[in-house]
C-alpha cells in the first residue's frame, strides 16, 4: 500500500505530467500536491475541482443515475485535467487530480495509471 506522497510520486511519472493533487472533496483541501508551478496552483485547482465533483454528483442523483463516477476528463487546447474519484478503501469523499500536457500525454494509459495509483493508495 502506498500513501499519499508516494502515489503523487507515481503520478510524476505518467508522460506529459504538469501536476497532481490529492483532494478531500468535502472539504475541498489538498491533501498533498506535486508540480504544478506558477502557471497552475494546484491548491486552488483542488478547491476549483471540489466544485466540479460536487455539482457532478448533485447531478448524477438529480437524474437517479445509480452508477458511479470513474473520471472527469477537462480538456483544455494544451492541457488534459483529470479528476479520478477514488474508491478504494479508507479513500471516500477523495479525488486524484492530474494534469497533463496534451502533446506528450497518451489519455488512455493515464487513466489506466491513475486506476492503479489508486488500487495501490492507502490513506
Amino acid at each position: 500500500m502506498a500513501n499519499t506522497e508516494t502515489s503523487l510520486k507515481e503520478a510524476s511519472s505518467i508522460e506529459g505530467f504538469i501536476g497532481a493533487a490529492l483532494v478531500d472533496y468535502t472539504s475541498g483541501m489538498a491533501l498533498g500536491t506535486l508540480g504544478g508551478g506558477k502557471d497552475l496552483d494546484l491548491t486552488v485547482a483542488a478547491a476549483g475541482n471540489t466544485d466540479v465533483v460536487r455539482a457532478k454528483v448533485r447531478t448524477m442523483e438529480m437524474l437517479g443515475i445509480q452508477e458511479e463516477i470513474e473520471d472527469i476528463l477537462i480538456t483544455l487546447g494544451s492541457q488534459y485535467h483529470l479528476i479520478r474519484l477514488l474508491k478504494s478503501r479508507g479513500s471516500n469523499g477523495l479525488f486524484l487530480y492530474l494534469a497533463l500536457a496534451k502533446d506528450r500525454a497518451n489519455l488512455a494509459m493515464a487513466r489506466h495509471q491513475l486506476k492503479k495509483i489508486e488500487a495501490e493508495l492507502d490513506v
